[in-house]
């Protein structure tokens, strides 16, 4: 079970706290390098699963805690040291808050298994979340590199299209819903 795809996303896992204690304690440019080495692994260990054959079920769940767990604690701790606005944690949090309890409710309101597979948008979404992380983490470590208006813009887009890409899972979820449980009213 413990292929050297699924080594490289658990040792990315296991990053995050020096990643977060990095950005607590100022060390940005430490915080940096940790986040290209997360990368790295993060494009390493699918190209691994896919080139040695190795890709397995715990890859498969794996793979998208690890981001999710990057990108949570990332946005948190940024906002936290209003390196991007709190505004935009709330969003990107509360977007993807609503499509865990959206497929808790699914679970356990229908017996038919649910297969959940990203969408454009909603790999678009993780890209800018993830190119704002790295822009913001390069404004923080050498803030003359960007101008200002780079890093806005990038937050803009980013809050943009994660609440779209929220509206569309959810709407996803509720078409799909619909077609599995017909309505009946009381009398």
């Amino acid at each position: 079970m413990l292929n050297l795809p699924n080594f490289l996303t658990l040792i990315r896992i296991l990053t995050i706290p020096f990643f977060l204690v990095s950005l607590a304690y100022h060390r940005y440019s430490v915080a940096l390098l940790i986040f290209i080495f997360g990368a790295v692994t993060d494009f390493l260990d699918g190209l691994a699963a896919r080139w040695m054959h190795q890709e397995t079920r715990l890859g498969a769940y794996l793979d998208p805690v690890a981001d999710k767990l990057l990108v949570f604690s990332s946005y948190v701790m940024l906002g936290f040291i209003e390196a991007i606005p709190l505004w935009l944690v709330m969003i990107v949090v509360m977007r993807d808050v609503l499509i865990i309890i959206g497929f808790a409710v699914i679970y356990y309101l229908v017996d038919e298994k649910f297969e959940a597979s990203p969408t454009v948008i909603g790999k678009c979404s993780t890209l800018l979340q993830l190119l704002t992380l790295a822009f913001a983490l390069t404004s923080l470590y050498a803030p003359s590199w960007l101008p200002p208006l780079v890093l806005k813009t990038l937050v803009a887009a980013t809050a943009t299209v994660t609440m779209l890409s929220g509206i569309h899972y959810l709407y996803r979820g509720f078409l799909w819903l619909q077609r599995r449980t017909p309505f009946s009213p009381s009398n």
